[in-house]
């Protein structure tokens, strides 16, 4: 049974009280579980999208980087870019775009270099994939801190620690080869031609005459148009066929990025919007803020995660994507079996 450590934290703007809980969180998991920390430990976070506003602030990780500092242990900040076009797709703009979001604490690192050219192919052996394509400088490290913020994704369902591994640790080519035959569905009785998906596609996908209609041969599967369209015309039902397809490659990818490490994951369960921190625009969140969790093992902080959010709201949040903790326990990334530790 994997231990997940859980400190309540009753609002995002309680950023103090955040920062200091987290590195709390983070000593009590390191002493409990006797784990050595390495000289150099870099933090895997997510800067958010240009125009985001609810992606996690780096003020809220200022008492971990105190605590490795306390301990001598060097650090950064470290991502990889994003598939589609934008402000994160290079390394150069990415870097840009995170210090202007307040990331300044630490070095920042570009894991896949300046286009996503820089990763190395971690042979796993599994269902859809024998080997995948690892952010170099995440692929060569031997321990990180997982930081991930814990919200809805229109693809997974949700994302949380897994997909931090699996698509955030994947270079440009191993977020392609995730996103394979993800291509969203137009319903020419709800399209409006109003444009706002063929002016949102990064990557030029979509074309507006008198209905919207999507070129397969563009498009990269990041469901951008899906969030953006303001009459549903743009829809999911195509997940019915692809979705434990993508789930499974998605936990693949997390098994590779997290293969031979001894990693930390840190969950914080703030402004949990429907989708994800890549979304360019201001989103408000569906639910109440719940707190900070920590754990040695990314499916058991993720199945706390969903659980004590559901537990709070008295439902289910999120009701897709949890078929990737079934299959990531299969493989053997973490086990879905937990017991919550809260902190007082």
């Amino acid at each position: 049974m994997s231990k997940v450590y859980f400190k309540a934290v009753d609002s995002y703007n309680k950023t103090e009280e955040i920062s200091a809980a987290a590195a709390e969180l983070l000593k009590y998991l390191t002493e409990e579980e006797n784990v050595e920390l390495e000289k150099f430990i870099p933090l895997k976070v997510h800067f958010g999208e240009k125009g985001n506003s609810t992606y996690i602030n780096s003020k809220n990780y200022v008492g971990i980087i105190n605590y490795l500092r306390g301990k001598n242990i060097e650090s950064s900040f470290i991502e990889t870019n994003v598939l589609y076009k934008g402000e994160r797709t290079t390394k150069e703009k990415h870097i840009k775009l995170a210090k202007e979001h307040g990331f300044v604490e630490l070095p920042i690192i570009i894991a896949d270099g300046e286009h996503g050219e820089d990763y190395t192919e971690v042979e796993i052996n599994k269902k859809n994939f024998n080997k995948c394509k690892v952010g170099k400088e995440i692929a060569n490290k031997k321990q990180i801190i997982v930081m991930s913020h814990f919200k809805g994704h229109v693809l997974a369902g949700f994302g949380g620690a897994i997909k931090q591994l699996g698509m955030g640790c994947a270079s440009r080519g191993g977020k392609l080869a995730q996103h394979a035959n993800s291509i969203p569905k137009i319903s020419s009785l709800k399209c409006k031609a109003c444009k706002a998906c063929e002016v949102k596609c990064p990557e030029g996908a979509i074309t507006v005459i008198n209905k919207a209609k999507i070129d397969k041969d563009k498009c990269v599967g990041c469901a951008s148009c899906m969030a953006i369209c303001p009459h549903g015309a743009i829809s999911n039902s195509w997940l019915a066929s692809i979705s434990k397809s993508f789930n499974e490659r998605l936990a693949e990818y997390a098994f590779a990025a997290a293969k031979d490490k001894n990693n930390i994951y840190i969950t914080f369960a703030f402004n949990i919007t429907k989708n994800c921190d890549c979304e360019g625009h201001s989103m408000k969140p569906i639910v109440k803020d719940v707190g900070i969790f920590a754990s040695k093992d990314p499916v058991a902080i993720d199945k706390a995660a969903l659980d004590t959010i559901d537990k709070d709201n008295g439902k289910t949040v999120f009701k897709r994507g949890r078929y990737t903790l079934e299959y990531a326990e299969k493989i053997g990334l973490g086990s879905q079996n937990y017991e919550l530790i809260r902190m007082v």
